[in-house]
C-alpha cells in the first residue's frame, strides 16, 4: 500500500506541472489581456504596466518565473485587477467559505443519499422504495441553478424565514439554502448508485448463504452487504467532494457568499490570469488528492483489492 501511495504521489507531481503549463498557455493564447478594455490605454502606459508585471517578457520566461514562484515560494503572484491583493490572499479569503458550505453539502448529500439508497434497496418494490426513487429523480432534475431561485422565492420572498444571501460569518441561517441548493443533485446520484450497488450485493450468492445460515437480517446488511456495496459509491464520492468544494460558482454568485466561485468568474471576465491560474491549480490538486484517497479506501472496504 505504501509503495502504491508513493507511486501515485510521483505521478501527481508531473500531472500538476502539465496542468499548469497547459492552463498557462491556453490563457495567454486567448486574444486580449488583463489591461485591455473598450478604452485602450496609451501605449507607453500599457508598456510600463506590462513591464511591472513581467508581461513584456517572452512567454517561456513568464512560464518559468510563474512555476518557480509556485514551487519554491508557494506564491501565485499578484492579482492584475485587484492591485492591493495577491492571489494567495484572495484564495485564503474565499476557500474557507467555499469549503464550509461545500463540506456541509457533501456530508448532507452522502448521509441522506446513502440512507435513501440503502433503504430503497432493502425495501425493493415497496412504497418506501418508490418514495426514495421519486425523491432522487426529483432532486436530479433540479440542479443548483434551478434550486437556488426556488429556495429564495419560497424561504425568503414568500415565507420570510431565511436571508436571501450573504455570509454573515457562516451563520446557520445563511448556510441552509446554499447547502440545500448545492447538495440536492449530488444526493440524487449518491442515492441511485447506492441503491443499484446494494441490490446487486443483496442478490449475490454469499448473501443468500448468510441468510440460509439463519443470521439476522440486520447482521446480513451491516456486516456482509454494506461494505461491498460502497465500492462503486467511493469512486463517485471523491469526484463529488471536489465538485461541491470547487464547483460552487452558481452558489457564490446567487447567494453572494464571497467564496472562490465569485472570484473565479470575476477573474475570467477580467482576464486576471494569476487568479484564474491559482484557482485552477487548487482544483487540480484537490482532484488528485481525493482521487488518491478514494483509491486507498477501496482496500479498506474490499480486502480483495490489492495494489
Amino acid at each position: 500500500m505504501l509503495k502504491y501511495t508513493f507511486r501515485r504521489v510521483l505521478v501527481a507531481i508531473p500531472t500538476l506541472l502539465i496542468l499548469i503549463i497547459i492552463s498557462f498557455l491556453l490563457m495567454h493564447a486567448a486574444p486580449g489581456g488583463p489591461f485591455t478594455s473598450e478604452r485602450p490605454l496609451p501605449p507607453q502606459v500599457l508598456a510600463n504596466i506590462e513591464a511591472k508585471y513581467g508581461l513584456d517578457n517572452p512567454l517561456y520566461v513568464q512560464l518559468w518565473e510563474y512555476m518557480r514562484g509556485i514551487v519554491i515560494e508557494f506564491d501565485f503572484g499578484p492579482s492584475f485587477q485587484r492591485k492591493d491583493r495577491t492571489v494567495n490572499e484572495i484564495m485564503a479569503q474565499g476557500f474557507p467559505i467555499t469549503f464550509t458550505y461545500g463540506g456541509l453539502s457533501f456530508v448532507a448529500a452522502t448521509l441522506i443519499g446513502g440512507t435513501l439508497g440503502i433503504v430503497a434497496a432493502i425495501r425493493q418494490n415497496t412504497i418506501i422504495d418508490y418514495f426514495a426513487v421519486g425523491v432522487s429523480i426529483g432532486a436530479q432534475v433540479l440542479p443548483n441553478f434551478v434550486m437556488a431561485p426556488l429556495l429564495v422565492w419560497l424561504f425568503t420572498l414568500t415565507l420570510g424565514w431565511l436571508p436571501g444571501g450573504g455570509w454573515n460569518g457562516g451563520a446557520w441561517q445563511n448556510l441552509i439554502m446554499p447547502v440545500i441548493a448545492l447538495s440536492t443533485s449530488y444526493m440524487a446520484s449518491i442515492s441511485r448508485i447506492t441503491r443499484s450497488s446494494m441490490l446487486e450485493v443483496l442478490n449475490s450468492n454469499y448473501i443468500r448463504t448468510a441468510r440460509a445460515k439463519g443470521l439476522p437480517e440486520r447482521t446480513v446488511i451491516l456486516r456482509h452487504a454494506l461494505k461491498p456495496s460502497l465500492v462503486p459509491l467511493i469512486s463517485y464520492l471523491g469526484v463529488a467532494f471536489v465538485g461541491m468544494i470547487t464547483g460552487s460558482v452558481v452558489i457564490d454568485i446567487y447567494f453572494s457568499t464571497g467564496g472562490m466561485g465569485q472570484a473565479f468568474v470575476n477573474s475570467a471576465l477580467n482576464r486576471d490570469y494569476s487568479v484564474m491560474m491559482g484557482i485552477t491549480i487548487l482544483v487540480g490538486a484537490l482532484t488528485i488528492v481525493f482521487a488518491l484517497l478514494a483509491d486507498l479506501l477501496y482496500a479498506w472496504v474490499d480486502p480483495k483489492i490489492r495494489y
